[in-house]
This record gives structure tokens, sequence and C-alpha cells, in this order.
């Protein structure tokens, strides 16, 4: 049996403390403005694993479906079982377990953002992978760490420090001037999308209690009963006990105190200010679990000081390399009914036109099934944006040829080339947030090469 040394306890309580709220060590957030401004957030909410856009939105025409039931072959869905909905007059379906997705784009507030991809600059007529120079291509194109990285920091060419969340905030820190609490909060692992530069972008990390309705309860020992007294007491002896570790224990200290004052604050708040907004059953839904506690956080808003505010939540298991029908069936019931759920929520805080959901995913799939029943790692993808504010029943961007080897195919097996940056994508949505438009050339690195910088479809 390995012997836990006082390094590891440590090392095990500062992770604790972190996962439960742990931020900032530079002191409160962003001491800067002198008055308050109207509420906005965003919620970003990644499908990991890359999800498959093919299935998920699908032309609906004659002519269109049967182009894509012919790439498609055994893994096209049946005409009859798409929910239709319309672009500009043109049929399109969502995918069947999207009914409430499918309710709220037909009443205006949810827009399809079509064949979204990573890209240094546009690519011309003609080029794809095979002629394309490499200093024009994102980089590691179809690996998961790779994409997810340069989706989350908006830099296609390389590694970053931060990501394109934390630095829009950083943009605008002196908005949220009497904030006790995090700007920006992860309920579902966040990784570079929440770093930003600055002491003001550090963020939070709440897990949702599927036992106590999304809400947090603290730090687990501090605040237990009836040992939470004793453990506190324990953990108060060692992390002001010096010796050798000093910085160690010093920086453990900083980290636990604020985690616990941060995940006391948000509990004890939200004890008696929670939404009446039914969710699914979060066991069975983390989903719901993760945006039932952004609704609870965004309830208490005032509470907080905060009127600018950044979260992520991510589903996974979207890597269908097999056995794609039933479980990207199973998760977008998941994903459609959660964010079905989160809208209603945002409508009983009077902040539909206060929130705007968006998805990511690090790559679409490829148009050609692998064997049968899965696809592989591909490019572009479509992606959905909701809130009052979205100027939503229509397409943005252009929507591909489905045609194997076709002008948007960069192999021959469906890899669609993206006619939409992820760089446009984001820049949309953090303008429509605050972000002023000298900074966005920082937030958005490849922005510079892209005419279109706002994809207009937030108001």
């Amino acid at each position: 049996m390995k012997t836990v040394t006082r390094r590891d306890f440590l090392r095990a309580t500062v992770q604790s403390a972190a996962a439960l709220g742990a931020m900032n060590a530079f002191g409160r957030i962003g001491a800067l403005a002198a008055g308050a401004s109207p509420y906005q957030a965003l919620v970003c909410v990644f499908l990991a694993g890359g999800n498959d856009g093919h299935n998920t939105v699908v032309p609906n025409d004659a002519a269109g479906y049967t182009t894509y039931k012919n790439a498609r072959q055994g893994l096209a869905l049946k005409q009859s079982s798409l929910l239709p909905i319309s672009n500009n007059g043109a049929a399109y379906g969502l995918h069947p377990s999207l009914t409430d997705l499918q309710q709220i784009y037909n009443q205006g507030h949810c827009a399809v953002v079509a064949n979204v991809g990573n890209l240094v600059r546009p690519l011309k007529s003609g080029e794809k992978l095979g002629n394309a120079p490499a200093t024009d291509l994102p980089t590691a194109l179809f690996s998961h760490s790779d994409q997810t990285s340069q989706w989350q920091s908006a830099d296609p060419t390389g590694l970053s420090a931060t990501g394109w969340g934390g630095r829009s905030m950083d943009t605008i820190t002196g908005q949220n001037g009497s904030a006790v609490f995090p700007a920006i909060t992860s309920t579902g692992g966040c990784g570079l999308f929440c770093t930003g530069g600055t002491a003001a972008s550090v963020p939070a990390t709440v897990p949702p209690s599927y036992s106590s309705g999304g809400a947090p309860t603290g730090i687990v020992g501090l605040n237990t009963a009836p040992a939470g007294a004793a453990a506190a007491a324990a953990v108060q002896l060692l992390i002001q006990s010096g010796g050798e570790n000093l910085q160690l224990v010093q920086a453990a200290n900083g980290i636990l105190g604020r985690g616990n004052q941060y995940a006391t604050t948000l509990s004890k708040l939200l004890q008696t200010n929670q939404i009446s907004t039914p969710f699914p059953a979060t066991a069975n839904n983390p989903l719901a679990g993760q945006l039932l506690a952004v609704a609870n956080i965004m309830a208490v808003r005032n509470q907080l000081g905060l009127t600018r505010q950044i979260f992520f939540c991510q589903l996974g298991g979207f890597d269908t390399h097999g056995d794609q029908a039933a479980t990207q069936q199973a998760l977008l019931a998941q994903f459609g009914s959660a964010l079905g759920a989160f809208y209603k929520a945002t409508q009983e805080l009077g902040l539909e036109q206060s929130v705007t959901t968006f998805t990511a995913s690090e790559f679409g799939r490829t148009l050609q099934p692998s064997g049968s029943d899965g696809t592989d790692h591909a490019w572009g993808n479509h992606h959905f944006v909701m809130g009052g504010a979205v100027q939503g029943g229509r397409f943005y961007g252009s929507f591909p040829s489905l045609v194997l080897g076709g002008a948007n195919d960069a192999n021959s097996r469906g890899t669609l080339i993206p006619t939409t940056a992820a760089a446009q994508y984001g820049a949309t949505l953090a303008q429509w947030f605050g972000v002023p438009q000298g900074s966005l050339a920082a937030v958005f690195p490849p922005l510079a090469n892209f005419q279109q910088q706002n994809l207009g479809f937030l108001g």
C-alpha cells in the first residue's frame, strides 16, 4: 500500500478546492468599473469527440436528400424521420432527437451556422488537402487534442496558452467591478477556452451536484457534518505548517481558502434562489445537470455582482467510429432536451435576450461511412446558436455540396472544407458579448484573413 505523504495530501486538497471554485490567486475580479452594465452571458456547449453534423442537419428536398443518401449509404436517416425546418424557403431537416431545438428554431430563436471549421485563411477554388500550402492549413488537422485546442484557443497554427473565452473576458474586465465570484465558470471540465491572460479571467469550476438539484455544496470534508469542523481544523494545521514546502503550503492555503469561500458563498445563495423550470433527470442527462447549474448561477448574478459571464459545458461521446446511429441518437436526445429546458430557464429569469448559447466540437465527421456503422474524423461541421438575441429560423454561412469528391470535399470521403472559419463564428459571438472591435484581432488571430468578420446571426 502506498504511503500518502504531506505533499500528496496537499496536492489532492488543492485539486479538490479547484474543482469546487478555486480561482484568481490575485484578488477579486475587475475592480475597475464605476457602474453596472446590462447583463450578458455566453454559454458554450462543447460536443466532445466530433459530432456528426451530416446527420444533425440534413437537406430535405428531393434532390438534396438523394445526394445525401447516396453519400451516407447505410448511415442515412430516413427522410420521414427528419424534423422539418426551412432556410429561406429551402427544405432541411433536423435529427429526430432534436424536437426542442426544432421548436426554438421555428420560433426564430435558434440558427444553424453551416460548415464551420478551423481555417488559417479561406481556401481558394480547387485547393484541397493535397495541394494547399501546409502553412495555410491547421496543424494536426484530424487530431482530437490538437483540434480541440485550436477550436478553444482560436489559433489554428500552433499551441496557445489561453483561449478565446478567457481573452474575450480580458477585454471587458471592468464591467464586473463589484464581483465576488469569477466571471468565467465551467461545469464540464473546461480546457483552454476558459483561460485568459489576466487575473480577472481565471475561471471557477462548479461541478453540478446531482443530488442537490445542480447546486454546489462546498468542499467535501470542510462543510460536511459531523466531521466537517474537525476536517477543516486538520487541513488548516497542515497547510499552515511551513517546513521545506513553504511555497507549496502558501499556494495551497490561498487556493483552498478562496475555493472554499467561493463555494460557500454560492451554496448559501442557491439554498434560497433556485429556478423552478423543470429539467430532464440529471442522473441520465449530465448536460442537463450542467445547464441547470448554469441557470441557477445566473439566478444569483446580482448578488454575485456579475454583469458579464461566460460558461463552458461539455457533453462527450461523439467519437462515433462504430455504432454511430444509436450512439448519436441517445446523445442528441440529451443535448436537445437539455438545451430546450435551459432556454425556458432563461425565459423564467427574464434573460432570454441576454444569454446566447452556442455549440462547438473539434471537427465534423466524414460523409462517407467507415465500414457500415461509423464515421471518421473530418473537418467542417454545422453548429447551433440559440437565444432571444439570435436572428434565427435560418442558416448562416454556405451549406456545402454533399457530393463525394465534389467542390467542398477535401479528399474523396466527404471531408468538408469549411466555408466559415471558427474565428468568424467566435468573433460574431464575442462582438455581441461586448469585445471591442479593436481587440478582435488579439482574441482571434486568423480573423484579419477573412473579409467578413461578423456573420450577422446576433442582433
